[in-house]
């Protein structure tokens, strides 16, 4: 029996590239985000075993009536890939838009949450059921300008631990999967507020990972025995590594 799964933020990046690999797989994936055509083009180019969703996590109300709001045959929901988020601005916490601050918030936090909520005790309830949770080493490692981002992702991975432990005893499996340097998606744009030329620069003189690196990834814990939980992969290219505590010192 396929599995039917959600993919959040499946108009571009990770998201495109994880509902592509699942169907690929003999998943049927309900692919949710805010553009409408971009999600069509996605369901003209995989066929049936996708169903368009034009969905904002923000949209708390929109969250909570989505098991009942599906089509029939589309509601058991087997795996939920919380993937939408975004990374605004890389200067100093002091010098941060707090719109910024909230907006990732609303995304990377609360969005996640409520869907999870919203998908969870039907999970439980059918003893099946497995919850991916995209964080990024931007939660164990800091680094300046990380600020809220950072701490956006270090929510989503205890998150995902403290789930794990409210779920054992059932097959409901939780994964917080953390890339590190990811490029070719829109996130650095996102980030960098529009500016290609800066969001490409980052990445100048790396090989760094790709969408369909993480889409690999969330591929293969979905993939094992129900009995076997990945509860975290940490993830970087070669070209990366976490570094030493930074000194500071004065002249």
């Amino acid at each position: 029996m396929a599995m039917t799964t959600l993919v959040t933020g499946a108009t571009s990046g990770f998201g495109a590239a994880i509902a592509r690999r699942l169907v690929g797989d003999g998943h049927r994936v309900i692919a949710a985000g805010r553009r409408a055509d971009r999600l069509e083009a996605l369901k003209l180019d995989l066929g049936e075993a996708l169903l368009p969703l034009v969905l904002d996590v923000t949209d708390m109300v929109a969250l909570a009536a989505l098991p009942g709001s599906l089509p029939e045959g589309w509601r058991e929901i087997d795996v939920l890939v919380n993937n939408a988020g975004l990374a605004l601005g890389l200067g100093p916490a002091q010098e941060a838009d707090i719109a910024h601050w909230d907006r990732m918030v609303a995304t990377n936090v609360t969005g996640l949450i409520h869907l999870t909520r919203a998908l969870l005790p039907g999970m439980v309830e059918r003893d099946r059921g497995h919850v991916v949770n995209l964080g990024s080493v931007a939660g164990t490692y800091p680094y300046p300008g990380g600020h809220v981002y950072g701490a956006t992702k270090a929510f989503v991975k205890q998150f995902s631990l403290n789930l794990k432990a409210d779920l054992i005893g059932t097959f409901v499996r939780v994964t917080d999967v953390e890339p590190g340097l990811c490029g070719g998606t829109e996130f650095s744009t996102v980030r960098f507020e529009g500016d290609s030329a800066r969001a490409a620069a980052f990445y100048q003189g790396t090989q760094p990972l790709t969408a369909e690196d993480i889409a690999e990834t969330v591929a293969w814990v979905t993939a094992q025995p129900r009995h076997v939980n990945i509860n975290r992969v940490e993830l970087m290219p070669t070209c990366q590594a976490s570094g030493p505590p930074i000194v500071k010192r004065q002249g």
